[in-house]
């Protein structure tokens, strides 16, 4: 299967990022999406596969992109797809979800906004069904960090490239202006499927 890159449309009604900042964005996502092509190409003609080590091989660094492409495709499309409404306002569901977790849904928000100032690439709310649990995950890269088996329901790209152009080094401002913006019916919608 070839990886196509999904059509997000900006909207200036959503103040998280501006236009020139949403199309910069695009363009990163389109490479992940282009390496990852490359990358499937690559495995596909079975190169180098007696020559693979741990060490050092032309196998290892295919591995090494793929899971770090990989997770640069599907991490940017949760992005996208959870951000982007006027209705700001989770329903019961969601709030009962998360305050079962963190006692309460401002208690899981601060913890979630702590969590982007402290994180250098990403920011997952994910389910971990080990635990039966909501955790919010820091991600410094999009392949270190992630928990297996887990599955995202929020997810903040704070990777520089998300919001500097916009907002400089106020991470603060990018991060409440992306809790004002999230697309609650779409976190009800991960939520459910679980």
């Amino acid at each position: 299967m070839e990886f196509v890159k999904l059509n997000f449309e900006y909207s200036d009604d959503v103040t998280v990022i501006n236009r020139e900042q949403f199309e910069a964005h695009m363009r990163l996502y389109e490479g992940y999406i282009n390496k990852m092509n490359e990358i499937d190409g690559l495995l596909a003609e079975n190169s180098d596969l007696e020559q693979a080590n741990s060490t050092y091989s032309e196998y290892r660094g295919i591995k090494r992109g793929e899971t770090f492409a990989l997770n640069g495709v599907i991490l940017h499309e949760f992005y996208f797809e959870n951000i982007g409404s006027l209705n700001n306002v989770p329903e019961d569901s969601v709030t009962r979800c998360l305050a079962r977790d963190y006692g309460s849904f401002d208690l899981w928000q601060d913890h979630f906004v702590a969590t982007a100032k402290a994180s250098r690439g990403w920011v997952v709310l994910c389910y971990d069904p080990r635990s039966d649990r909501f955790r919010n995950i820091s991600l410094d890269a999009h392949d270190i960090g992630n928990i297996a088996i887990s599955v995202p329901i929020l997810v903040l790209d704070m990777y520089e490239h998300a919001y500097f152009l916009e907002y400089a080094d106020d991470k603060t401002t990018y991060i409440n202006n992306f809790m004002k913006n999230i697309d609650w019916c779409i976190v009800k919608d991960r939520l459910e499927s679980l």
